[in-house]
């Protein structure tokens, strides 16, 4: 998969305590224990590989963080989320295509 319209963002609890992650706009929430990383991966619906962007245009994710939990704004069309090994923890839309890692 080109990684044209493919954005992947790793987030990282590196506290001591459980943390809360939601995936915006599904309301999808886990819970991340201390020390784990997760990838998000997301595909622009756009077909030149745009972003709508949340606060600013052509921008794949927005972070908001706050004490015990982070929500991401994905502004893809739909999502993987995975552990550091690369597997897969939640997938919001099963037409979403094969995950792949973009840089």
């Amino acid at each position: 998969m080109s990684s044209v319209g493919t954005a992947r963002l790793l987030i990282g609890n590196g506290g001591e305590a459980a943390l809360e992650l939601t995936v915006e706009p599904w309301a999808e929430t886990h819970q991340m224990l201390p020390k784990q990383t997760w990838a998000i991966v997301t595909h622009s619906p756009a077909a030149d590989g745009s972003w709508s962007g949340t606060l600013r245009r052509n921008e794949p994710f927005q972070v908001d963080h706050r004490p015990e939990s982070v929500t991401v704004w994905v502004n893809g069309n739909c999502f993987h989320l995975s552990n550091a090994e690369g597997t897969t923890i939640d997938s919001a839309d099963w037409q979403c295509p094969a995950q792949g890692t973009a840089s």
